[in-house]
């Protein structure tokens, strides 16, 4: 008789809003014009006298951040949660993944936040605090009403966690 092993149940992760991409690109192409309008300025200033290394460093910048805004839509694809028996698992990241567990008898409390770019997108951000200083998690780009949904779930099942303490 052979044993077949079952297969490991990978978690169902749930993705955020990819409306949530269009705000993390305004925000690097909004950067990358703060170096380009101090460009300006001490040209203007200095009637085209702009020391090379303080132009480099602009123009450095200008790059970092348009290239960074092409990762904006795999970024946001990274970010993913799992409400599991005993704790949210929340991960981010491309290239350094961060997977955070929190149980849900260490939450003290479940925040939602929008502002005035997500809440144009109809997004908001979920915060949990937890007693450690660490696992501060942020859940950006979820839909208002998923936002409403999961602080609400995770409420009560963190009110049922802490009463079985």
């Amino acid at each position: 008789m052979t044993h077949q092993t079952l297969p490991a149940l990978e978690p169902q992760w749930h993705r955020v809003s990819p409306k949530y991409a269009v705000s993390d690109l305004v925000i690097n192409i909004v950067s990358s014009f703060l170096p380009l309008i101090v460009i300006i300025i001490v040209s203007l200033s200095n009637h085209g006298d702009v020391p090379l290394w303080l132009t480099l460093v602009l123009w450095g910048l200008v790059a970092f951040f348009l290239i960074n805004s092409l990762f904006a839509f795999r970024r946001v694809k990274a970010i993913g949660y799992v409400l599991r028996e005993d704790d949210l698992l929340f991960r981010r990241g491309i290239m350094f993944e961060r997977v955070v567990a929190v149980p849900y008898g260490r939450l003290q409390l479940v925040d939602i936040t929008r502002g005035p770019l997500l809440r144009a997108l109809g997004l908001s951000t979920l915060k949990f605090v937890t007693a450690s200083a660490a696992t501060g998690v942020q859940l950006p780009g979820l839909t208002a009403s998923d936002a409403e949904a999961l602080r609400d779930r995770l409420v009560e099942l963190a009110e049922s966690r802490r009463s079985g303490l």
